[in-house]
């Protein structure tokens, strides 16, 4: 009776606008739990919004924040980018796709290019040639949403350690050092820095797996079998092309080959199961899957 009587009165507007940074959320949410609950559409999910916003919202090698009715606009802010970076990352751990770190790349580089403080550390929450405002935020806490700083500064770290590249560990430390004195003074408001900070002193464990494409869905789920939240782990198949940085050193003759490396620190590479369950043995927890 109640949705009898509610029908005859006008319904309430819905936004239904798509966000760039909301689905950066969303992705690295949908990837994550498919890489780790075995859910193949749960990861279809997720590359199906990341293309969306490629395709869509990726005009002129700037990133775009909305978009409604066949119509992208907005300069992208922070969030924006940071956000889909991590989401990025995340969708390359449940499955490769050649263009799609080149990407990731390009979206770091803008990132740099026109949203760092150059002289102060940090990101600001606009871009170097966004609208002129009063204020030029730079945002440390953690809101409803996570600080893009301290998701700026995880994924950087991460994305440094992965290619070797100097400059985006640099960022990573500029930022942590900019906004240290705002984690000390409300630490339960800045919990992405926090994290951001003790993967600063603790680097997250880089696994690069390359081999046959066939016999690398083992060597992956072996990754993931047991609870080890600081683990970035990639498997690259032989025929893959471009590969950036350090990733284009790891290489592999025959079967798989695993590359692990913590922060700068690499391991010998390991070409057996057995070898690798030793590797990694030190660095998990609780086992999540049978």
């Amino acid at each position: 009776k109640l949705l009898a009587v509610r029908a005859a009165r006008v319904r309430p507007g819905r936004d239904d606008k798509v966000l760039t940074s909301w689905n950066g959320l969303m992705i690295k949410g949908m990837a994550r739990a498919g890489r780790l609950f075995g859910r193949a559409d749960f990861i279809v999910s997720a590359e199906r919004a990341f293309d969306f916003i490629r395709a869509q919202m990726w005009k002129d090698d700037r990133l775009l924040a909305s978009y409604k009715d066949g119509r992208a606009h907005l300069n992208a802010y922070l969030d924006d980018y940071a956000f889909l970076l991590d989401a990025g990352l995340e969708l390359l751990q449940a499955r490769w796709r050649d263009g799609d770190l080149t990407f990731l790349i390009e979206l770091a580089e803008t990132l740099l290019d026109h949203f760092e403080d150059k002289t102060g550390g940090g990101f600001f929450f606009t871009s170097d040639d966004h609208e002129q405002l009063i204020h030029r935020p730079k945002p440390a806490s953690d809101e409803a949403i996570p600080s893009g700083n301290g998701v700026a500064a995880q994924v950087l770290l991460r994305l440094g350690h992965l290619l070797g590249s100097t400059h985006y560990l640099d960022a990573a430390h500029n930022t942590l050092a900019a906004l240290y004195h705002d984690i000390e003074r409300y630490p339960s408001m800045h919990n992405a820095l926090l994290v951001a900070v003790e993967e600063y002193l603790h680097p997250t464990q880089t696994i690069v797996l390359r081999g046959n494409a066939e016999a690398l869905p083992a060597w992956q789920a072996r990754c993931t079998q047991y609870y080890a939240p600081r683990r970035l782990t990639l498997a690259i198949p032989n025929n893959a092309k471009d590969l950036p940085g350090i990733l284009a050193q790891r290489t592999s003759n025959e079967g798989v080959t695993a590359y692990v490396c913590t922060g700068h620190a690499c391991e010998a590479p390991v070409a057996s199961l057995d070898a690798l369950e030793a590797a990694l043995s030190g660095s998990e927890a609780v086992r999540i899957r049978e």
